[in-house]
């Protein structure tokens, strides 16, 4: 498939999935490297709190649909996916992870290389939403041009190039920050991607 790549016969995406914290580890310190790290001490939250935020979180998102009025919520969910041979990233900040945010990429992704008249794989790894049965309509819809490309089960991430790119994203967002609310932190990842777009952050190491 990077042959036909190469040629350009074809597109080829590597696509992955990443989550972001409000609340992020510190990325240096004074520690020795074998001492434990800590959370910044900034509004520690407990399991049961994080489960509530997240669930007002997902509520606010089905009544309102728009990022602008969801305050509540501890993660953010970003789907992401490399071209090969460039840099260029298409992603999409999602509520949460599920078949219907990842039918909707598709969707995004297709409305990007439709146009292009090539085929379009998509590499990923076996998790469930990648797997769902509710995904069928959707790769039946773009059956002609689409094509979901399945990495063998438990297989290093060094067969996915975007894994470095997920590392190198999240230092540009929260290395040492943690934000008073959800909002916050999606604007600054949203500021952080599209600038990748105009000056890329990350070089991709393509085999």
């Amino acid at each position: 498939m990077e042959y036909r790549a190469q040629r350009g016969e074809m597109i080829l995406l590597y696509e992955d999935e990443t989550i972001v914290w409000r609340f992020a580890l510190p990325r240096a310190g004074w520690w020795r490297r074998t001492a434990q790290r800590f959370r910044l001490p900034i509004r520690p939250l407990s399991a049961s709190q994080i489960k509530r935020e997240e669930a007002l979180k997902r509520q606010a998102w089905g009544h309102y649909r728009s990022w602008s009025r969801v305050a509540n919520g501890v993660l953010l969910s970003v789907i992401g996916a490399v071209q090969y041979g460039t840099s260029k990233v298409c992603y999409k900040i999602v509520p949460q992870f599920d078949t219907e945010g990842f039918r909707h990429y598709i969707h995004q992704v297709m409305a990007l290389f439709g146009q292009s008249g090539k085929e379009v794989v998509m590499v990923a790894d076996r998790s469930g939403i990648h797997r769902a049965h509710k995904l069928a309509s959707t790769l039946t819809h773009w059956h002609e041009q689409f094509r979901l490309y399945l990495l063998p089960a438990r297989c290093g991430h060094h067969l996915n190039p975007i894994e470095g790119f997920w590392r190198v994203l999240k230092d540009r967002i929260g290395a040492g920050r943690c934000f008073p609310n959800l909002q916050q932190l999606y604007q600054r990842t949203r500021r952080v991607l599209m600038a990748h777009q105009e000056r890329p952050i990350y070089a991709f190491h393509w085999r």
